[in-house]
């Protein structure tokens, strides 16, 4: 299985319009951030979790030439506003795009795609079928995924574990119960945002004291804001075992 990291910034991502901080100025690739969202690949399956507002340059970028499903994390729209893109793989494909997400999610894409659900389709609106998913695991191929319920503030938010790979964005607390899903994973994934206190997100010392309760053999940060600083600064603060992610980064799970 691969993984690609299509996004690894924050909602307005990096750079942020306006800003002439050194992070948004930086000549530093990996400082160059779309919003947040993972290309998985196995055995003939193409999945992208969340279709932020990036998600046709991410396509174009990462040259993906099919995609099977869109599974979606939470209904904000820097991890949603790019569904209506998937048009170009209906006509590709000439066939719907599966999309897995819960009911409180899939009213949400009602509302904000309301065109797609009408009765009478306009030619050339993107065709999707809506997959209920919740806290039961569920397979889309051979890609097994275990649902994990974090909190983003008050907002319920699922992460996914794959096999020993686990993959958490927009959580400020995790239960008890749901970090025992996640212990044992050889890799884990967790949003960094600021070093600032935020009332939604992990900080990037929040992010790191998870990290070692959670033990993984490594773990990536994600969700990251120009606020943390440059990825070459940061990086000589982490401790062993903890890296931050990039755009284009690739893992082999």
């Amino acid at each position: 299985m691969k993984i690609t990291f299509l996004g690894t910034g924050t909602s307005q991502g990096v750079p942020v319009i306006a800003c002439n901080c050194e992070v948004c100025t930086s000549d530093d690739a990996r400082d160059n951030r779309l919003r947040t969202s993972i290309l998985i690949e196995d055995k003939g399956k193409v999945i992208v979790v969340d279709s932020g507002p990036d998600f046709r340059q991410q396509m174009l970028r990462a040259n993906v030439q099919r995609l099977d499903a869109i599974v979606f994390t939470h209904e904000h729209k820097d991890h949603i506003a790019g569904l209506d893109d998937i048009r170009a793989y209906n006509y590709r494909q000439q066939g719907p795009v599966d999309v897995y997400a819960d009911a409180r999610v899939q009213a949400a894409l009602k509302r904000e795609f309301y065109y797609i659900f009408e009765e009478f389709k306009y030619p050339g609106i993107p065709q999707l079928n809506l997959h209920t998913i919740g806290a039961e695991p569920f397979d889309i191929g051979h890609v097994h995924f275990i649902p994990i319920e974090v909190l983003h503030y008050k907002l319920p938010v699922l992460g996914f574990r794959l096999k020993d790979f686990t993959y958490i964005t927009d959580a400020k607390t995790v239960s008890g119960a749901e970090k025992e899903k996640i212990k044992g994973s050889r890799i884990l994934v967790v949003n960094a945002l600021q070093r600032q206190e935020h009332i939604s997100h992990f900080t990037f010392d929040e992010a790191i004291a998870f990290a070692g309760e959670m033990g993984a053999e490594t773990t990536y940060f994600t969700h990251i804001s120009h606020r943390l600083g440059r990825h070459i600064d940061i990086t000589r603060e982490l401790p062993r075992g903890i890296e931050l992610a990039y755009d284009g980064l690739q893992l082999e799970i």
